[in-house]
């Protein structure tokens, strides 16, 4: 072993440590990694930045772009509505939707593009559910790893191994000639987290039910009015969804000036019914995009004042000695005071069963507020602090089916091989940003750069791998320990393990290259079958589940709340349970 291998292999477990304890935020840790690597000498600073500028690279950051446009003209809302109707109220049948659809399409596109697509659309159910993303999240990225070995064309790795064997002179692999070990991996995995796996995941983050915070969402109390034609009118509260397409709560319900009834599921609507609801501060905004109703202060938005282009949204609140405190927005005469427009309160979450305009005021009220910009600045005269400006936009609906076409344009394009996925995705991008589906502004917004620090910094220890022999020489001492052995399902399980804990901090693709050749020369001088050792080390490539440094996994890092530990907690007894399914079934298919 040479003075570089072992450094590096310090630096590897002092990296596994530090990303376990946490101690520091994740892109710092992958920073100093990559520093550490260039000042050592490990690595030249032109190879450790090259990660930056890597396909990996691309193809993230474009599919956060696509994703951002999908839920910008309002798709994955829609998609995530559809979803709660199949999964009803039951959380398992839940659980069980997020993880099988998005594993049925990794089959045949890039699990990373499906994560990608179905991260906003499950934070959106965890919300309207009132479950743990981090309960769902994981679950999901893991399910489109799982699908990796399903057929060829799921997962880069395996195209990867196929054009390898052929230029060992092997037949290539079929279509679907892996599908008889990677079904049953997929099953086996998902049966898993359904079972035992989502156990293991602890509630990280911050928890949707009971937090003024959740997600950056506060449960505002709002009134809304069932308009003239409305389609609800006659329809029982149950039938009228709002808890189901809204995520709102009915409190109270006003008929008339002084009646008011209880918000019982048989009760039926009648035009000019105002309903007290509750409900999150972007579900009591999408009350604007909702045929039928409309929030109370939009339909006595008539002071021309408070319709001005220079308008904003903000959230303001309430501080101690205020002359405001105990008073009602009615005898303040709020609207007519400030110029201003109240759309909703929140008192820590507490319900409230009168009137918004009838409700005294207490400290640390947070209020919605509508209005011009220079009115809100004079809030602060009267002891309200603006908590910061709510960034709503109603969904351009008119660009969906540009933006889900483009989005299937890039999927059918990477899966007929046409170009490469990063290619078809940067293609995508250009497309989104054309056709005006979301501004660059927008959509840089909502890229998690986080995750692609992570990443470029991280492909800079695979390279380092490479660069100084240290997965060459793992690999060599895997062959010196396992000569001998009568049962070559020892050396099959040798390299399986080998390429499960090179992926971790490598690239798959980047593991089972480094991998393979060695395991097809060792077969090949012990007169056993190179294809049985090809397609075990496809599958062991795929074992991204110990660690979050798979990209699947990192889109879905931040929002679930994760920590490095959970990974370990979680991936390490799936990760047994594919081994176990593997090396059972691909002797079977594939003899020695």
């Amino acid at each position: 072993m040479s003075l570089e291998i072992g450094l590096l292999l310090v630096i590897i477990v002092a990296a596994v440590v530090l990303f376990s304890l946490e101690n520091l935020p994740v892109d710092v840790i992958a920073l100093s990694i990559m520093m550490t690597l260039i000042l050592t000498g490990l690595l030249p600073a032109e190879q450790a930045f090259a990660g930056f500028g890597s396909n990996t690279i691309v193809m993230i950051f474009g599919l956060l772009v696509l994703t951002a446009a999908l839920v910008k003209t309002g798709i994955t809302d829609r998609a995530g509505q559809e979803l709660l109707r199949l999964a009803g109220d039951n959380p398992k049948r839940l659980l069980a939707i997020v993880m099988t659809i998005p594993a049925i399409l990794s089959a045949f596109i890039s699990n990373t593009a499906t994560t990608a697509m179905f991260t906003p659309l499950t934070l959106g159910l965890a919300r309207r559910t009132k479950t743990n993303p981090s309960k769902l999240l994981m679950p999901l990225a893991f399910a489109t790893i799982l699908a990796s070995s399903v057929t060829l064309i799921a997962s880069s790795t395996n195209i990867v191994v196929n054009d390898m064997i052929e230029h060992y002179g092997l037949k290539p692999l079929g279509l679907f000639e892996m599908t008889a070990v990677g079904l049953p991996i997929a099953v086996v995995g998902v049966v898993y987290m359904l079972t035992i796996g989502h156990r293991l995941i602890p509630n990280r983050g911050t928890d949707n039910e009971g937090s003024d915070t959740a997600w950056g969402l506060r449960p505002y109390l709002a009134e809304i009015i069932v308009q003239p034609g409305s389609p609800l009118i006659g329809k029982t509260l149950e039938e009228s969804r709002l808890g189901r397409d809204l995520d709102l709560t009915v409190l109270r319900v006003m008929r008339g000036h002084n009646r008011y009834l209880v918000p019982q599921a048989n009760l039926r609507l009648a035009e000019g019914d105002e309903l007290l609801v509750k409900g999150q501060r972007d579900q009591i905004l999408k009350i604007k995009d909702k045929a039928g109703i409309a929030l109370k202060a939009d339909v006595r938005l008539n002071d021309p004042r408070l319709q001005g282009g220079d308008t904003a949204l903000v959230e303001v609140i309430l501080l101690p000695n205020s002359p405001l405190t105990g008073r009602t927005l009615k005898t303040l005469n709020f609207r007519e005071r400030y110029g201003l427009q109240v759309l909703g309160i929140n008192r820590r979450g507490q319900a409230i069963f009168r009137k918004l305009s009838e409700t005294r005021l207490r400290t640390g009220d947070q209020l919605l507020i509508q209005g011009p910009r220079t009115n809100i600045q004079a809030l602060d005269e009267d002891n309200f602090h603006i908590i910061g400006t709510v960034e709503h936009q109603r969904p351009n609906r008119k660009r969906a089916p540009i933006a889900l076409g483009i989005f299937a344009a890039v999927l059918l394009l990477s899966a007929l091989t046409i170009v490469s996925l990063p290619v078809a995705v940067a293609l995508g991008v250009i497309g989104v940003f054309v056709t005006r589906c979301i501004t660059p502004d927008e959509a840089y917004r909502e890229i998690s750069w986080k995750a692609i620090i992570v990443i470029g910094c991280m492909l800079a220890m695979g390279r380092a791998m490479e660069y100084t022999g240290t997965a060459g020489y793992l690999a060599n001492q895997i062959v010196r320990l396992t000569q001998g052995q009568t049962n070559p399902r020892w050396l099959l399980t040798a390299f399986f393990m080998l390429t499960m804990i090179l992926t971790q901090p490598m690239s798959n693709q980047a593991a089972a290259v480094l991998v393979l050749p060695i395991a097809i020369q060792t077969a090949l001088q012990l007169g056993l079958n190179p294809r049985t050792f090809s397609v075990m080390i496809a599958i062991g490539a795929s074992c991204s589940f110990i660690t979050p440094l798979e990209p699947a996994c990192l889109i879905i890092y931040g929002p679930g709340g994760y920590k490095f530990i959970d990974f370990v907690k979680v991936g390490s007894l799936l990760t047994v349970l594919i081994y176990l399914v593997a090396i059972a079934l691909v002797p079977l298919f594939w003899p020695f």
